[in-house]
């Protein structure tokens, strides 16, 4: 196995000490503290880290508000701040390989999914938001009371926003959340898990570099139970959108009560992906099985519970065991690796324990005791068949490349077992009867439905959860309601 060599830009940004990014300048945790971020491939320590505390949570949050109170960035020209979060997209664009590199190094993934995939989606989230800044528009309205009156509405950022992104994707949820809340003229406090900061701090010395002036975006690393929980609780934070476990969602509702700030929160997902008998069948099983080993499965889409139609069941199985037992584990850093490790041990040893969960509970293996490298956090892509419908391989979220197989014989059999979860994330159906797909499509009880295809992702596509898989929407136009208040002006002429 032979490793790409870092970049002489990613082995100086490693040596660094990483300190917090407030107001426009580098500062240490208040106390002093720091943690060590790991590579999951080795287990051996990447980099140093602060760690923030509740006071330093503070002085971010007055940092941005101090920024968004006297308009640095919300009341710039439009077209200039459009220019700003364009060339945020150009800059990540223009160091692919470096974020690809730290990406890969501190989350696992393989480095051609992190080239491929994470960079060039967060590039593109600032390039389509760019687009929106100019066309934050309101309405004239009539007014049907006896007088006369000139009526109209305002889109109006929301204020300073709290953005808690998991580890999965580190470099692209960050985007996500930061290219909306910069377009319509917020100002920030972004935490980063504490397991994959690096790509955050890297993005904000880029952000700086494009323009937006200092404050507007904040960076503070750190615990949950620390700096998340001061982050949320704040009375000076205005919104806060998180995307993580549903279990966590709960926690941010209790603490945001305070002073009812809004929330958009993108949480767990079970997503079911069906397989009906007229599907091209090669097809379907390529992408059943990327829709559950992409990304080591560590996607809150994955689909992790595939119902196939009886007639086609076993070679569907055998199709998505074999792919599971060739697919080469290895450093996310060997050109040659398709499944890099979990993103850490006590990940590992939490996917680990669902696998023993499956065997225990009388689920048949069908894949997934190959082995693993050693020295990393690795755990092979696991097939599960035989399962029954209140194993917890079936009922909880895994966030692993675990997936459990069930027949069905109707469609509204697999329509009432697709629904039968907590959660409502997303979804897959493959099929060539269109017409018989649209009618499924309709059912399914999630957010996202993906025909003939899985995890396929677009700035222009609203995303997120029906049930306990979240409130609210990212991407699209959508995502813009969720950064902005509308304000409605009625003047008697």
């Amino acid at each position: 196995m032979t490793l790409v060599a870092p970049l002489a830009d990613v082995s100086s940004f490693l040596g660094r000490s990483h300190r917090l990014w407030i107001g426009g300048q580098w500062e240490d945790a208040a106390d002093g503290r720091t943690f060590v971020t790991d590579n999951p491939a080795t287990g051996n320590p990447l980099a140093t880290v602060a760690r923030a505390g509740a006071g330093d949570v503070d002085r971010a949050v007055r940092a941005a508000r101090r920024a968004f109170d006297d308009g640095r960035w919300s009341a710039m020209a439009p077209s200039a701040r459009s220019r700003i979060v364009w060339r945020i997209g150009d800059l990540i664009l223009e160091h692919t390989e470096e974020l690809a590199q730290l990406e890969t190094l501190d989350n696992g993934k393989p480095l051609s999914v992190a080239r491929a995939g994470d960079v060039p989606m967060a590039a593109d989230l600032f390039h389509y938001m760019a687009g929106w800044v100019t066309k934050l528009e309101g309405n004239t309205l009539p007014v049907s009371l006896p007088g006369e009156f000139h009526a109209y509405t305002r889109r109006e950022p929301v204020g300073v926003v709290g953005q808690i992104v998991p580890w999965n994707f580190p470099l692209a949820l960050a985007a996500w959340k930061l290219a909306p809340a910069l377009a319509t003229g917020n100002c920030i406090v972004l935490k980063p898990a504490e397991d994959t900061p690096l790509t955050a701090l890297r993005l904000a010395e880029l952000i700086a570099e494009a323009g937006v002036p200092d404050g507007v975006l904040n960076v503070i690393t750190g615990f949950g139970e620390d700096a998340g929980a001061a982050l949320v609780a704040h009375d000076d934070v205005d919104k806060v959108s998180f995307t993580g476990s549903t279990e966590v969602g709960r926690s941010l509702v209790r603490a945001a009560a305070g002073n009812l700030k809004r929330l958009t929160l993108e949480l767990g997902g079970k997503s079911p992906n069906i397989i009906l008998e007229d599907a091209d069948v090669e097809a379907a099983i390529r992408g059943a099985a990327d829709g559950i080993f992409f990304n080591q499965g560590e996607a809150c889409v994955a689909g992790s519970r595939l119902f196939v139609h009886r007639r086609i069941a076993d070679d569907v199985v055998a199709g998505i065991a074999d792919i599971a037992r060739q697919m080469r584990l290895g450093d996310g850093m060997a050109l040659d690796t398709e499944m890099g490790p979990v993103v850490s041990q006590t990940h590992q040893n939490r996917v680990s324990g669902y696998i023993r969960a499956g065997l225990e509970e009388g689920a048949t293996l069908v894949a997934g005791d190959e082995g693993t490298p050693e020295g990393g956090w690795f755990v092979r892509p696991t097939v599960f068949s035989g399962v029954r419908p209140d194993m917890r391989i079936v009922r909880e979220e895994i966030f692993g490349p675990v997936v459990s197989v069930t027949s069905f014989d109707d469609d509204d059999q697999a329509v009432a077992m697709a629904n039968d979860t907590r959660y409502g994330l997303a979804a897959g159906i493959w099929g060539r009867d269109l017409s018989r797909v649209h009618r499924l499509a309709a059912r399914i009880k999630a957010g996202t439905v993906w025909v003939n295809c899985y995890g396929v992702l677009d700035a222009s596509m609203p995303f997120g959860g029906y049930k306990e898989s979240g409130w609210g929407r990212e991407h699209g136009h959508q995502v813009l309601s969720e950064y902005t208040e509308t304000k409605s002006v009625c003047i008697q002429l």
